[in-house]
């Protein structure tokens, strides 16, 4: 028999935002699989270190940063392998992924070559967009707004053109798209109605009003705005 490979969200960065089912899985396993980025430290385990018991087998995807996909198709590709052999040796495995494994998760691309040939189980995670709404107390939808989510690195035309046609708007993904971002909100006249969020949750959390950012954003950082008035009122 093979084992069974759980997708799980670790949620935002806090520890204590994970659920009990993410928890209890972690402590209980034999294998665990997470990404890092360019040899650096995963972030994926420093939410789960607590839990992760002595003697535990890690298997460590190193996705190169990288505008190129082949260089991190190759690292998914390997871990996926790796995480086969555990499964077929009858070993369950836990693949720890920040925030939520199908929301911008790194887990989708392990599902993606897995699924079909393996039990695959997945526990969703509080997201960064629920995360950072609630650290910078910004409700995002109510009763029939249409929440949009955007990526940053989308080009400058596209980006104006979606956030001019929606309602309530999350920018994730900023990082070296800020100046961009700005540009694009000042434009259209909606500075004053959009949020700057960095590291929600962790201890180096950053919430601002958008005008008073930082020039550079890191990866982990997002903008929330919304237009209308507050129809929760």
């Amino acid at each position: 028999m093979t084992g069974t490979l759980y997708g799980v969200g670790l949620g935002p960065g806090a520890a204590d935002l994970m659920t009990l089912r993410a928890a209890r899985l972690i402590e209980g396993a034999a294998v665990i699989a997470y990404p890092t980025l360019a040899g650096g430290d995963s972030f994926a385990r420093s939410i789960a270190a607590d839990l992760i018991a002595d003697g535990t087998q890690e298997i460590v995807m190193d996705v190169p940063m990288t505008v190129e996909r082949a260089p991190a198709q190759a690292a998914y590709d390997q871990g996926a392998a790796d995480i086969a052999a555990a499964l077929d040796a009858g070993q369950d495995v836990v693949c720890l992924c920040e925030g939520d494994p199908f929301f911008y998760g790194s887990f989708m691309y392990i599902f993606a070559r897995l699924e079909g040939a393996y039990n695959v189980q997945i526990v969703p995670g509080v997201t960064s967009v629920t995360a950072c709404a609630a650290r910078a107390r910004m409700p995002l939808a109510a009763r029939n707004e249409r929440l949009t989510v955007l990526p940053g690195p989308l080009p400058e035309d596209e980006l104006r053109a979606r956030i001019d046609g929606a309602e309530s708007v999350v920018i994730m993904k900023v990082g070296r798209h800020m100046a961009k971002i700005r540009g694009v909100i000042d434009g259209l006249g909606l500075t004053d109605r959009a949020k700057y969020v960095e590291r929600a949750t962790l201890p180096q959390e950053v919430v601002v009003p958008l005008a008073d950012a930082p020039e550079k954003a890191p990866y982990f950082s997002m903008i929330l705005l919304t237009k209308g008035a507050d129809p929760w009122l």
